[in-house]
């Protein structure tokens, strides 16, 4: 069934109203947790929270929220999820201190992924076939694009001129506009085979990620063989344990597993897990690197942070072009590799003689090359190669693919930043701290803390470069983080590409041997 003209332009301007908020609040974040930590007095630990709650709780009602939207209606929920994006973003920008924003970062998280899921389904289903519907996911991923791209340098001038609740605050006047063309042009939809919610695969497979992240951000601290941290891995496993089951026991799964038959699904999830094995939990730590490394202020650092994210803006459309000439078989691999050649980019130019934006530049402008052209042909596969009934479910599954993979990225790359921190102290340090204060300057170092041996009288008495070794630890913890990144995105653009070209993928192996 064809949209008519106004009535889907008003549609796509809603969703795409949506996108804007969601790219901002990805994006804009980051750049300001430096100034959170200082205002708000929190540790490495908990603004690592900040920006992982709002992952979680994304990951949390993804699936949810796509089978609801199936059974009830993707319009009417995505009316809820807007108004209530727009009322927790409120609370953010009211919050006191460092744990009620994590809570009221959870909440914002659940929300915006309520609105995140019905937005890609609407749009599956308003726009259904053809060149149309390529049409409405590059103009949806350009919007994207924008939020994302202009992101940072938007935080950090807000944060310059303002402070940083409006980086929160903006939203509710953006939701309120957004109500607008939603009630005009969202046509709803449903799909009538829904079954009812599966409660006990939502709780336990959350409760597995919590878990994992939970032992990777807290292990170090607790010891990895202590009680505490035994018993959380064990949980966790047991969580896991328990999804599995109740997938192959429910009537009606959060996840239907027949989907991954599909090669082009399976192949587009492993490029959605891709993206946010590197790209999008990196940017939460490049602000300290930017900052703290290189000594840029909040707008310097936003500044670099838009050649990061910008080329996001302008690829979706010839990254739609691409994959409706070559097949997203071949534009999500080569996105994901161009992801990887940009982090080691980045990190040959931060080992440069005299490191810096025009050194760094290069790499930056090819990781974000290759998220455009990673990002819109992702999310138009894995609902274009499913049954339209099924959008909700399938883009459920997408999401999840991309925060999962960030929630538990974003503790791995804070777990190798410390842990690299943490050694290069050590071998600096020698036998001048204990093992407890040593963990706690490299904490404070992780974060940005360029003053964190300051005060200590042993340091001083030995007449150490203090702030030489401190900037040493935290570059070269940078330099595992940009390494992991590269790695990690060529691995799954491999993966990936074997999914999608399976022949192909064993004649390259043959030809290699």
């Amino acid at each position: 069934m064809t949209t008519p003209a106004p009535k889907g332009t008003a549609a796509l301007t809603a969703v795409c109203l949506s996108s804007l908020m969601f790219g901002l609040e990805i994006s804009s974040v980051p750049v300001i947790l430096p100034t959170l930590e200082r205002e708000l007095h929190a540790d490495f630990a908990q603004m690592q929270w900040v920006m992982n709650a709002y992952t979680l709780a994304c990951t949390t009602v993804l699936v949810a929220a796509g089978t609801l939207g199936d059974r009830f209606g993707r319009k009417r929920l995505f009316i809820v999820g807007l108004g209530l994006f727009g009322l927790t973003s409120l609370v953010c920008g009211l919050a006191d201190g460092a744990w009620a924003l994590v809570i009221a970062r959870f909440m914002q998280g659940a929300s915006g992924g309520v609105m995140l899921i019905c937005g890609t389904a609407i749009l599956s289903h308003q726009f259904p076939t053809g060149r149309e519907r390529a049409r409405a996911f590059a103009a949806w991923g350009v919007v994207f694009g924008v939020g994302l791209g202009f992101g940072p340098i938007i935080g950090a001038s807000i944060a310059a001129v303002s402070n940083w609740r409006w980086v929160f605050l903006v939203h509710v006047p953006l939701m309120a506009l957004t109500m607008v063309p939603l009630m005009i042009g969202v046509r709803d939809s449903r799909d009538p085979r829904a079954g009812k919610l599966d409660g006990a695969g939502i709780a336990s497979l959350s409760m597995a990620v919590f878990g994992v992240v939970f032992y990777i951000t807290q292990a170090p601290s607790l010891g990895y063989a202590s009680q505490a941290a035994i018993t959380v891995a064990v949980a966790t496993l047991a969580s896991f344990a328990v999804f599995l089951w109740a997938e192959k026991t429910h009537p009606h799964p959060m996840i239907d597993f027949s989907v991954f038959r599909v090669r082009d699904f399976t192949g587009a999830i492993a490029g959605a897990a891709g993206m946010n094995f590197s790209f999008w939990p990196f940017i939460v730590y490049l602000p300290i690197y930017l900052e703290s490394v290189l000594g840029y202020g909040v707008i310097g650092a936003g500044a670099c942070l838009l050649a990061y994210t910008l080329p996001a803006l302008v690829m979706p459309p010839l990254a739609e072009r691409l994959s409706l000439r070559y097949r997203s078989g071949f534009v999500i691999p080569a996105g994901l590799f161009t992801i990887g050649t940009g982090f080691l980019a980045m990190g040959l130019g931060a080992n440069a003689s005299q490191p810096g934006w025009a050194t760094l530049l290069p790499g930056l402008v090819l990781a974000g090359v290759g998220l455009g052209l990673t990002n819109t042909p992702v999310t138009n596969t894995t609902t274009g190669s499913v049954s339209a009934d099924r959008a909700g479910m399938a883009t459920g599954i997408d999401m999840s693919a991309r925060f999962i993979s960030l929630a538990i990225n974003i503790a791995i790359l804070g777990f190798i930043l410390l842990s690299a921190v943490r050694s290069q102290l050590r071998e600096r340090l020698g036998g001048l701290v204990d093992a407890g204060q040593l963990h706690a300057y490299a904490e404070k170092v992780a974060a940005g803390d360029l003053s964190a041996l300051d005060g200590d009288p042993q340091v001083l008495a030995s007449s150490m470069d203090a702030a030489g070794v401190v900037h040493a630890a935290l570059a070269h913890g940078f330099d595992l983080l940009m390494l992991y990144g590269g790695l990690s995105a060529w691995l799954l653009a491999g993966l990936s590409l074997a999914i999608f070209n399976p022949r192909m993928a064993r004649a390259r192996t043959c030809n290699a041997a």
